[in-house]
């Protein structure tokens, strides 16, 4: 195992944490991107850039098993840079599927950049704000078999993760944007500007 490297993966998501936390207790979290959040995503996706260069995807027996959840936290987050998240899908399919990683990792990112790209999510990890101020799934393809497909790579039902993604982000003070067309105008301007759409 490459402990300097988890160390550095973990320092990373402790930035981000902190970073988050500081927004939360501001009331600022959920108002938007907030330039400093979008600062530390893009800073440490260069740097998972370069990690994955030299070593390729950091997978557990590399980085043990807190440093491999970090790579995938810090690739999850790194929201502005759609070229390595696509490029890192298939990398995380196929340590996925040799037990490297956790199932649920290119679930997740899978379903992070089909929204962004404005299609349906396969697994419904992907919530934002609905016509009622409510956190919800994005669109899901086969909405009838999703639980199904969740527990194939170890998620709870989409039901029970809604409740806590909800109750989450009431605690850490969220709420509805006042005008949710506005929002969601931002939202799709944002991700043509970094080459999602």
């Amino acid at each position: 195992m490459n402990n300097a490297l988890r160390q550095a993966l973990l320092s990373m998501v402790d930035e981000d944490d902190a970073v988050r936390s500081a927004l939360a207790a501001k009331g600022e979290l959920h108002d938007g991107y907030a330039p400093g959040m979008a600062e530390v995503h893009r800073r440490n996706a260069a740097e998972l850039e370069r990690i994955i260069e030299a070593n390729g995807w950091p997978h557990r027996e590399l980085v043990g098993d807190d440093g491999a959840a970090a790579a995938w936290l810090v690739l999850q987050h790194a929201i502005a840079n759609p070229s390595l998240q696509r490029r890192c899908l298939p990398m995380l399919r196929q340590q996925a599927s040799e037990g490297r990683v956790d199932p649920a990792a290119p679930a997740y990112l899978e379903d992070r950049i089909r929204v962004f790209e404005g299609r349906p999510q396969v697994f419904g990890t992907q919530h934002d704000w609905d016509d009622s101020g409510e956190l919800s799934p994005g669109e899901v393809e086969d909405p009838g078999a999703v639980d199904e497909r969740r527990a194939s790579v170890g998620l709870g039902p989409l039901a029970e993760a809604t409740a806590a993604i909800r109750q989450r982000t009431r605690n850490e003070g969220g709420r509805a944007p006042d005008d949710l067309d506005a929002y969601r105008r931002k939202a799709a301007e944002w991700a043509r500007s970094v080459g999602w759409r």
